[in-house]
């Protein structure tokens, strides 16, 4: 009996180092910090949808849904008339990619530029995520002179 008591010992020992190294793997695989804003994003107002990804080594956002580019159907994409370059204002602002290259820094992502079809401006922008909410800001020039949407994920 003393030895059947040794092996399921043993076996308890070796089924918890198993699962120890396990965990131990997988939290290692998990994203990187910086990888915590891909995903589906919605404004808490519900006025914009958008999608972020990683791009190479920055991160872009694509645009489901905006209230300010969607005709009166609140379906139908308008076209992006706004655009700076007479060559894009036949295209619909639909999945257009509106924020492009921004970059994992210290705890915060920068340096990216923000589209808005709704004007034809582009913004520099950063974004945060503090408990669970994205706050996204644009701005000319200094970050003090620009506006903060605040978003929630969306499961897709």
């Amino acid at each position: 009996m003393n030895a059947s008591l040794v092996l399921r010992q043993s076996a308890v020992s070796m089924m918890l180092f198993v699962v120890s190294l396990f965990l131990t793997l997988t939290a290692h695989a998990q994203q990187a910090p910086g990888d915590g804003i891909v995903g589906i994003w919605e404004a808490d107002d519900g006025s914009v949808k958008l999608d972020m990804y990683k791009a190479g080594a920055a991160f872009e956002a694509r645009l489901l849904y905006g209230n300010q580019v969607v005709e009166s159907d609140n379906v139908t994409f308008k076209l992006d008339t706004r655009n700076p370059d007479p060559a894009q204002r036949s295209r619909s602002l639909k999945n257009i990619v509106f924020l492009t290259g921004l970059r994992w820094d210290d705890g915060e992502w920068t340096g990216g530029s923000l589209y808005d079809g709704s004007s034809g401006r582009t913004y520099t922008c950063k974004a945060t995520i503090k408990d669970g909410k994205m706050y996204l800001r644009g701005y000319l020039g200094i970050s003090a002179l620009g506006q903060t949407r605040v978003f929630h994920r969306v499961n897709a």
